[in-house]
């Protein structure tokens, strides 16, 4: 019997639910019993959970969940897979090699039929990024291999407003992907407090020997986002902001990641947002500007002579 299908009836004669013993295994496929503990071995190397308990009463057999659940995808299971590889290869996700080839094991095993489907479900749908950092691969598996580890890394992080990079020790707690960037979500030791790091932005990492302890229950996504987006309730002092114009400039600014999360009312020909002042004026007149005439600030005034400056500003730097 060839050496595949020795291991495809020895993983039967397991699927049975009951023990079976090494020399069980040998008298009845007719091999040699030192065959049987390899095919065991390799059966184990491919992910197969074979149990081995040992004494009198010991033997081989496999773990429950996967009698009960065997790791077998439809066409339909296998082509949502090939289409979200599709979305996190474009995205850059640093294990593009292993799920490379674990895309490709479930092409090695599906039949003809199921790999022609395949290949037109992969055709059918394409993921287009236009912003390439092949740079950053190494610097996100580094990231990986730290998070999975729970080890500090050193780094070389410049930010935006720094010519010169710091370098820094941080211990990684998770990655973000946001708005076609990755970010690392670390306690930073030069800081002395858990901070968001742009990838883009670090130019050097280096492993290091000290371990560190993940905190328990920690977010990384209720970290980033609660830092992008403060909760406003029970907020003392916000001001309304009320736009209004056309239906479709509305919706554009309803759905968008920062207005959206401060909207209160909304209408066919009206929004209302509510805002600390601040945040107002310092981040929302760069978001309105390019909506020019499609829409209109009801309130505040302020708000409206923000605008007005940002224009002049800009007005008389191109006029130079």
């Amino acid at each position: 019997m060839a050496k595949n299908d020795s291991m495809l009836a020895i993983l039967w004669m397991l699927n049975s639910g009951g023990k079976i013993t090494a020399k069980q295994i040998s008298e009845k496929l007719e091999i040699n019993i030192r065959t049987v503990y390899r095919y065991i071995d390799a059966l184990c190397a491919s992910g197969v959970p074979i149990i081995s308990d040992t004494g009198h009463n010991g033997g081989y057999h496999l773990l429950n969940s996967f009698i009960k659940a065997p790791l077998v995808f439809d066409v339909e299971e296998k082509k949502a897979l090939f289409h979200a590889a599709a979305f996190a290869k474009e995205a850059g996700y640093p294990l593009s090699e292993v799920l490379d080839h674990a895309i490709l094991k479930l092409k090695m095993h599906s039949n003809q039929e199921q790999e022609g489907l395949l290949d037109r479900h992969a055709s059918e749908l394409e993921v287009i990024n236009h912003i390439e950092m092949p740079f950053i691969q190494p610097i996100l598996e580094q990231l990986e291999w730290a998070i999975e580890n729970e080890c500090s890394i050193e780094i070389d992080y410049r930010t935006r407003t720094e010519e010169q990079p710091k370098n820094r020790i941080i211990d990684p707690y998770g990655i973000v992907y946001w708005k076609n960037k990755w970010y690392t979500v670390a306690f930073c030791h030069l800081r002395n407090q858990i901070r968001s790091f742009r990838v883009d932005r670090v130019l050097r990492t280096e492993s290091t020997h000290t371990k560190f302890n993940r905190p328990k229950a920690f977010s990384t996504r209720d970290f980033f986002m609660k830092n992008l987006l403060p909760d406003l309730v029970d907020r003392e002092g916000l001001v309304s902001l009320n736009i209004k114009g056309s239906s479709e400039a509305l919706d554009e600014l309803c759905m968008h990641w920062f207005l959206g999360h401060h909207m209160k009312e909304r209408t066919s020909n009206h929004a209302l947002f509510l805002f600390e002042e601040k945040s107002m004026h310092h981040y929302v007149p760069y978001i309105l500007l390019p909506y020019g005439k499609s829409i209109q600030i009801v309130e505040p005034q302020s708000l409206k002579e923000r605008l007005v400056m940002i224009a002049s500003e800009l007005m008389k730097y191109y006029q130079l």
